[in-house]
């Protein structure tokens, strides 16, 4: 939610009371809490059991691409 205000009218006191707390907020979230959490790569559990892509992923590739473009002719061929 955000407030379009003109910066020449005057601020209500509940405004001014909104803005510092707001500012207090962002400013204890920002110091030092990061350091403590995890990046959420290489520490999730997420990633607890799984390996990392072998030297061989390419072949793979080739493979599947191979295989559709070897449908698709047959395909078009099975269609004249």
């Amino acid at each position: 939610m955000a407030m379009f205000i003109r910066q020449n009218d005057p601020r209500s006191k509940l405004q001014e009371r909104i803005e510092a707390q707001l500012r207090e907020k962002a400013k204890n979230q920002g110091e030092g809490s990061s350091a403590e959490l995890p990046d959420g790569v290489d520490d999730s559990q997420y990633l607890h059991d799984t390996k990392r892509t072998t030297s061989l992923a390419w072949l793979w590739i080739v493979i599947v691409v191979f295989a559709v473009a070897a449908l698709i002719v047959y395909m078009i061929g099975s269609s004249s």
